[in-house]
């Protein structure tokens, strides 16, 4: 696989390599050795997966005790993927990276704790797998304004997008609680 650091440096884009024949693919998601090569020494504790459909805007999500790291992929579908820093010590705090994955390109995305995390559905729908270095905790999650005008995100939206209430009433950066 091949690992790339995006315009935010801690955030990596990975590429796998895939191996198909006339009975379909087989590629790695992760490999502990070629991320430990690579710098990242996640240990993942907590597998999750959904499933939405198109115009599903979900996040802007992190805990701020028991952070996440996340190792994000899409199963089946398309999403643009976001991560925005909110490391208040961070030269990067405020700023987001966004990638397109899906099935077809299997790219998958490394976003590590001290980032906030969202997905936007492209597709009819989408079934998204992500690896988690530390356990959901609920009380401790906080939730970033999806929209926030300082942030800047562009969202691919052709029409408001579908959010939960908890994505409704996220918070601003300027008044959200960060990591120092």
């Amino acid at each position: 696989m091949e690992i790339t650091e995006l315009s935010i440096p801690d955030v990596k884009l990975i590429q796998p390599n895939v191996f198909g024949d006339q009975r379909g693919f087989f590629l790695e998601l992760y490999h502990q050795g070629t991320f430990r090569d690579a710098g990242l020494q996640a240990e993942f504790v907590q597998d999750n997966l959904s499933r939405s459909q198109q115009g599903v805007l979900r996040g802007l999500h992190f805990q701020i005790q028991h952070p996440q790291g996340k190792l994000v992929t899409v199963l089946s579908g398309e999403v643009f993927d976001v991560a925005v820093d909110v490391r208040k010590s961070s030269p990067t705090f405020g700023n987001w990276v966004g990638q397109i994955l899906s099935s077809e390109n299997r790219r998958s995305m490394y976003i590590p704790e001290g980032f906030a995390h969202g997905f936007q559905v492209l597709s009819e729908s989408a079934d998204f797998f992500y690896k988690c270095t530390d356990l959901y905790h609920p009380e401790f999650e906080r939730t970033l304004l999806w929209n926030d005008p300082d942030i800047g995100i562009e969202w691919s939206l052709d029409q408001p997008p579908i959010l939960s209430e908890k994505d409704i009433a996220g918070i601003p950066l300027s008044q959200l609680e960060c990591f120092n």
